[in-house]
């Protein structure tokens, strides 16, 4: 069976007559045939495969190449788990008449987008008679900016976009 994976050639696909041999428990076997290289790794179980294609002889090695390319899948997963996305751009819509309580539990929720490292945006969207008192809308991001201030500063005040005034805070 010929499997070629990345560069790598694999059992039948190796066509050296003659390759450096490592074995399953990485112990150096020597020069030998590839037919009998083949045959080493059929009784093992496993695959020969040609690790370092360039030197002279090759070097080929026994092992559970599935498994072994499982492992490199699986680190990459790993590592992007790992890495940390900031400037992420969170949203909280509110009203300019929303109840206290309820701008509480937003901001409580904003708090935790800072905390986990993103910025978040606070937008207030104003309708029909609403856009006379943008000054309450102004006091809302004002109260908000003052309860966030020992995790957040401000990015971007509070300004005015057609029916929404924005303000963006970022963490500290």
């Amino acid at each position: 069976m010929i499997i070629k994976v990345k560069g790598l050639r694999i059992n039948g696909g190796i066509r050296a007559d003659k390759v450096r041999l490592v074995d399953a428990e990485n112990n150096q076997v020597g020069i030998v045939e590839r037919l009998f290289a083949l045959e080493k790794s059929r009784e093992a179980n496993l695959d020969l495969v040609e690790v370092s294609p360039t030197s002279d002889p090759p070097v080929c090695r026994i092992m559970d190449y599935g498994k072994w390319v499982y492992e490199q899948k699986r680190k990459i997963r790993e590592a992007r788990k790992k890495t940390h996305h900031t400037g992420s751009l969170k949203e909280v819509r509110l009203r300019p008449e929303t109840d206290t309580h309820d701008i509480e539990v937003k901001v409580k929720h904003a708090r935790e987008f800072i905390e986990k490292g993103h910025k978040v945006q606070f937008t207030l969207i104003f309708r029909g008679r609403q856009m006379l008192h943008q000054d309450k809308g102004r006091e809302v991001l004002n109260g908000i900016v003052e309860t966030m201030s020992d995790v957040a500063k401000v990015d971007r005040s509070g300004e005015m976009m057609g029916k929404r005034m924005t303000m963006v805070i970022a963490p500290k």
